[in-house]
């Protein structure tokens, strides 16, 4: 999951890996007409379908972003970080990315209007970051989504193992004067159901949840570290939908979709090479088999009801990670690949709006993310 790459800061979860745990593991990877094969390292040749505009301005490590049923968008942010540590308290994320530190708040969801302008939401959740010899890795609010017209909130800055002891990871219910209830405490779940293939050089006790959807009245959380997908319902029940790392190994998976199955893309293990990621199926019974190949670290993934995939890779063809790097793939039915816009500054989260554009966290991490992260709207020509 994680790491130094010129000691800079890598504000997102499971962004980099020390070491690689996938020896022994047996590919699941599929060949014949149920895999699209398309090599994608290589930038498809012309084809630009989108126009980029900066939509609202103001953000601290912008990730997961949805819109809400008043028709205004919310956007989980990271946060600062915090400065309080654990360390003899509780087991510790292993040096050089840990120890963590971190605070109960700081973590913050943002509400934007129809004219881009942010307000805070809350900003009364937990926020960590990463041992400071390598830059302070920032973790907070990772995700939001919505089940009618409740907004719930999946935490990744929390736990003893980030500094956090009073607020595990987890899944919360924000309530509408911006204070929260528990539903989910998935620090405590991941520790009392291992994964069968965790990578001891570089293991989060409380995990770097990332991605959150709902599907059905009922919450999906995607867990990079320690490679989970996990079904938690509105009353706090945790079931294992699969444990990716049981036949994939440690390949950092980020990001989800739900289109008649899961779709899930991933980083893949450090150090990362073009196109060494994928978009990957997952039945709703936990069935997996490669469907995309020759991506490059995918941090999000939506459909659009012409039932194309939209993906959105953080850094394409430079060393990761690389500001100005990023771009939107567009992939139709029939497997046609076409760039939708590049040029993106380490984008970490995307959604379809209602208008039928494109909504993309730009300048996710980095130093410059604490009060300069943005929201781009991406308009489909």
């Amino acid at each position: 999951m994680k790491r130094p790459l010129t000691l800079m800061a890598i504000g997102i979860p499971a962004m980099m890996v020390l070491y690689s745990c996938q020896k022994g593991m047996k590919s699941t990877e599929q060949s014949g007409s149920n895999l699209r094969t398309e090599m994608l390292n290589a930038n498809p040749a012309g084809n630009i379908q989108g126009t980029v505009s900066v939509f609202s301005t103001g953000f601290n490590n912008p990730r997961g972003l949805k819109f809400g049923p008043d028709g205004n968008l919310y956007v989980a942010e990271g946060g600062a970080g915090g400065k309080n540590s654990t360390v003899g308290q509780c087991d510790q994320v292993p040096f050089p990315v840990g120890p963590y530190t971190g605070s109960p708040t700081g973590g913050r969801i943002s509400k934007v209007d129809a004219a881009g302008i942010r307000t805070t939401v809350t900003d009364n959740l937990p926020s960590s970051n990463a041992n400071e010899i390598i830059g302070g890795d920032v973790e907070g609010v990772a995700d939001v989504a919505f089940i009618g017209n409740t907004m719930y909130a999946l935490l990744a800055g929390g736990g003893c193992s980030h500094g956090v002891p009073s607020i595990p990871n987890g899944i919360v219910k924000v309530n509408g004067d911006g204070s929260w209830t528990w539903v989910a405490n998935l620090s405590d779940w991941l520790m009392s159901h291992p994964v069968a293939h965790p990578n001891p050089p570089d293991f989060e006790p409380d995990g770097t949840w990332y991605n959150m959807i709902e599907v059905r009245g009922d919450l999906y959380a995607l867990e990079p570290n320690h490679g989970v997908l996990v079904k938690v319902t509105t009353g706090g029940d945790i079931s294992r939908v699969i444990d990716i790392s049981a036949s994939q190994g440690h390949i950092v998976p980020t990001t989800l979709a739900y289109h008649g199955n899961f779709y899930m893309g991933n980083l893949n293990t450090f150090p990362i090479t073009g196109g060494a990621s994928k978009v990957f199926k997952i039945t709703p019974s936990g069935e997996i088999k490669v469907d995309l190949l020759g991506l490059n670290t995918v941090l999000g993934l939506v459909f659009d009801n012409r039932d194309r995939m939209y993906v959105l890779e953080m850094t394409v063809g430079a060393a990761f990670p690389t500001p100005g790097m990023g771009r939107i793939l567009q992939v139709d039915p029939s497997g046609k690949v076409t760039t939708l816009v590049s040029g993106l500054s380490l984008p970490t989260g995307m959604t379809m709006g209602p208008d039928g554009n494109l909504y993309v966290s730009n300048w996710g991490f980095s130093p410059k993310a604490i009060g300069g992260g943005q929201v781009l709207k991406i308009t489909l020509n």
